[in-house]
């Protein structure tokens, strides 16, 4: 991942290499659940390069703590689908 701001930590843009739509879309919903967010938004330089730049605007936490803290939450939140998930298939294979 690289970082990019220029003095201001409030304000970054991180480049997410491998990355596309997938990640970087629930990363936005994500940081814009954030209270701490004022913007954030993303954008694919172009289409046949695997990297997402993720902009994030904060209320006045450094840009790098916040995105921190998203993908934290996002991967709770994945954990917790994938979890529910499995619980009901194996209550489905109980009483089928």
């Amino acid at each position: 991942m690289e970082h990019t701001s220029f003095g201001d930590q409030r304000n970054a843009t991180f480049s997410l290499t491998e990355e596309d739509h997938t990640l970087a879309n629930a990363l936005r919903f994500t940081l814009n659940q954030d209270p701490r967010a004022l913007f954030c938004g993303y954008s694919i330089p172009h289409p046949s390069e695997a990297r997402v730049n993720v902009r994030v605007q904060t209320t006045g936490e450094p840009a790098r703590e916040v995105l921190k803290d998203a993908c934290q939450d996002l991967m709770l939140m994945c954990q917790t689908v994938r979890s529910t998930f499995d619980k009901a298939v194996a209550d489905f294979k109980k009483n089928p």
